[in-house]
């Protein structure tokens, strides 16, 4: 059942990126239209689009939207490896200062490696070894000889996103919160980020949930012999990019996976996986992750009863129907799934 038409409308930003963007893009915005949702949609481009446009893969007009709407809904933005323009996801965070990366994970299609897994990653989204402080040294002829990074974290920064986390373990209830960290190596650039950690455990947060922390060789190893024993990961930038990957892996890979960016002044939803351009047009991409981005969104604004709603739309699709794209063993194409989950929301509310 669609919403009223009186619904207060809420402006937001429509990047549907490169690849597969434009098609998971349209099959979201379909079942979003199917659903009601209250989003008044801008449409702006970034990524190789934007280049390909105006030279520049985060056109000013992107920015001046996402600063006017403060919401974004985006889909996956190419970004060439080793050479060529600075990522644009790494850009959006940095301007909209989106300090928090929030993944979850949870087992819809049941019957593989792992079942029933529902764990979340946060990731702090602005520090680390990936502020972009990177130089070559030249020795003799060869202008690459010596490759450097540096890695920042603060003091301000991981108070920031432990906070955001510890805040967020409380209001979904979470029991459990794991501090991921390489204290024992890099022992002032993540020691930072476990003391801090448990130095709020104890001044604020001790009772209301249980913490511990762990190394993050030992994390990545614990989580594919054992990942039912951690509920909620916070880490540091690097770290939990790798380990938010691997955990998208338990629930049957990046198609089911979306992300959240969250700052103060904007917040940013998006399927995580890359734009796969070898599969365009082909109808083979699952949209899944990005409708569960759009859930997320839809929790972010207060209307938790759509984004709840859209959930139940796709677990009957992928559970009932058995309508599932080649990556989850099925043989439904991109819009099939959409039609699907569609139908799904027309006839439950």
């Amino acid at each position: 059942m669609t919403q009223p038409t009186t619904q207060t409308r809420i402006p937001a930003t429509l990047i549907p990126g490169d690849g597969i963007g434009e098609e998971i893009m349209d099959a979201t915005l379909a079942a979003l239209d199917a659903l009601g949702a209250p989003f008044d949609w801008d449409r702006q481009i970034a990524g190789l689009g934007g280049v390909k446009a105006s030279g520049d893969p985060l056109p000013q007009a992107t920015l001046d939207s996402i600063r006017r709407t403060r919401l974004a809904l985006k889909g996956p933005l190419e970004t060439p490896s080793g050479g060529g323009y600075r990522s644009s996801n790494v850009r959006l965070r940095e301007e909209f200062k989106l300090f928090a990366n929030l993944r979850p994970a949870r087992t819809i299609v049941p019957g593989g490696r792992f079942d029933k897994i529902d764990l979340v990653v946060v990731r702090e989204n602005l520090e680390g070894l990936y502020i972009g402080h990177e130089h070559y040294v030249q020795i003799d002829d060869d202008p690459h000889a010596v490759a450097m990074a540096t890695g920042i974290n603060t003091r301000a920064g991981c108070r920031h996103i432990l906070e955001f986390a510890f805040e967020h373990a409380i209001a979904t209830g979470r029991k459990k919160v794991t501090i991921v960290h390489k204290a024992n190596i890099m022992k002032a650039l993540t020691g930072i980020f476990k003391e801090t950690a448990e130095q709020m455990y104890e001044e604020k947060y001790k009772g209301r949930f249980a913490m511990d922390t762990v190394i993050v060789d030992a994390c990545a190893m614990k989580l594919v012999l054992n990942p039912w024993q951690f509920d909620m990961l916070v880490t540091t930038n690097l770290f939990g990019d790798i380990l938010s990957d691997l955990v998208a892996g338990l629930v049957g890979g990046l198609g089911m996976a979306p992300g959240a960016n969250i700052g103060a002044d904007a917040a940013i939803f998006e399927a995580v996986h890359g734009s796969a351009p070898d599969i365009a047009g082909q109808g083979k991409a699952n949209p899944i992750a990005l409708m569960l981005a759009a859930a997320m969104m839809l929790d972010h604004v207060k209307r938790k009863d759509l984004g709840d709603r859209l959930r139940r739309a796709i677990d009957a699709t992928l559970n009932i129907d058995m309508v599932r794209t080649g990556d989850l063993g099925g043989k439904a194409t991109t819009g099939q799934v959409t039609r699907a989950v569609c139908e799904r929301l027309a006839t439950a509310a």
